[in-house]
């Protein structure tokens, strides 16, 4: 992993396996780094989607039976499956422990602001490195859906918003750099002959001139 990040590690979840996944999130946790966790919805299980809905399900069945109310909670949702996940790797009945699970956020989908940062992927928790190609997986999404989660719908809408809002925004920033080169030609040619006394005093100092 990177060094000490302020503004926390920013990752996004899509296409890796959640137990490896989690297993390095409270690693950095432990350590006082901050972490992000967005598109919980497309992390992988490995295993056969029927199997591990027949384990959820059996999870479902625990309870206190002398007042349900006290727990154990079932978290349906991608996200808090996600950092009910990582809660279990981390002594979080101890302050050290509770500081650590305060510094993790996990999201459905890529809200603002962070769908304007760049994400970064842990190579070691990818499904495609990680995982035989014949073995079986299934998405956390799915899963969550089946169990009770009632949002998949409108996650999936948002993020085809959000990317159609991305490929639009790539094609601007393209267009400005396609008029800032043609600018800066036509700024040479024009202009050239006057500027390369300057410019070649500015090497003489040291400093390269684009």
């Amino acid at each position: 992993m990177t060094g000490f990040i302020n503004r926390g590690l920013l990752i996004d979840g899509k296409g890796h396996l959640l137990g490896r996944l989690a297993t390095v999130v409270a690693k950095q946790l432990l350590q006082g780094q901050r972490v992000i966790v967005v598109r919980c919805e497309e992390i992988n299980i490995s295993g056969h989607f029927y199997r591990n809905k027949l384990k959820y399900l059996a999870f479902l069945r625990k309870r206190t039976n002398t007042k349900p109310a006290r727990g154990p909670f079932h978290l349906r949702a991608p996200s808090r499956i996600f950092w009910r996940t990582v809660r279990g790797m981390l002594p979080h009945k101890t302050k050290r422990g509770a500081k650590a699970l305060s510094l993790l956020k996990c999201y459905e989908g890529r809200p603002s602001p962070y769908d304007q940062r760049k994400a970064m992927v842990v190579p070691s928790c990818l499904r495609l490195i990680k995982l035989a190609p014949n073995r079986k997986h299934c998405l956390l999404g799915r899963l969550s859906h089946e169990v009770g989660w009632k949002y998949q719908g409108i996650v999936k809408e948002l993020e085809e918003k959000r990317i159609k809002r991305g490929r639009v925004r790539t094609e601007e920033i393209k267009a400005w750099r396609k008029r800032r080169q043609a600018a800066i030609k036509r700024a040479h040619e024009k202009y050239g002959k006057e500027m390369e006394e300057y410019e070649n005093t500015i090497r003489s100092y040291g400093y390269a001139v684009v």
